[in-house]
């Protein structure tokens, strides 16, 4: 029998995939019935249910012209061994425009059998936002 991934497992191969541009790998390490929460995302936050809602919000990050890399990646063991914290900073830059991009993020992923059953992803929208040029877009979704 095949041992399945560990929680660090899953969230090394998630950002690597990201960093790799290899979109299409990204939905396979999520449930079917996966959740995902973005609650620092614009506007006041954002779900993602079902791995075919991952799919397109991976697929919209295969448009961005965008190369990046992630750096300071720590992650904590918690007491319930599905669950991990992931500490890390994208750094990298937007291709069309050169602007330079750092956006620092947190994960808690709770993963079973391999698979990423739900995530809260903290990440600086408002950074990445800027760095995309698309800081007065998003600031207009608060108002």
């Amino acid at each position: 029998m095949t041992e399945k991934p560990s929680p660090r497992d899953v969230f090394e191969r998630l950002i690597s995939a990201v960093t790799g541009r290899r979109w299409d790998e990204l939905p396979e390490l999520y449930a079917e019935d996966t959740v995902v929460r973005h609650p620092f995302g614009p506007p006041g936050g954002w779900v993602l249910h079902g791995r075919e809602e991952i799919r397109e919000h991976f697929a919209r990050g295969a448009a961005l012209p965008l190369e990046m890399r992630a750096e300071d990646v720590l992650v904590h063991q918690t007491e319930d061994p599905e669950v991990i914290i992931g500490e890390f900073r994208y750094v990298g830059r937007f291709t069309d425009t050169d602007r330079p991009l750092e956006v620092s993020n947190i994960f808690v992923l709770r993963v079973r059998d391999g698979q990423i059953l739900e995530s809260r992803d903290y990440a600086d929208h408002l950074a990445f936002a800027a760095a995309g040029g698309r800081l007065e877009e998003v600031v207009a979704a608060y108002q």
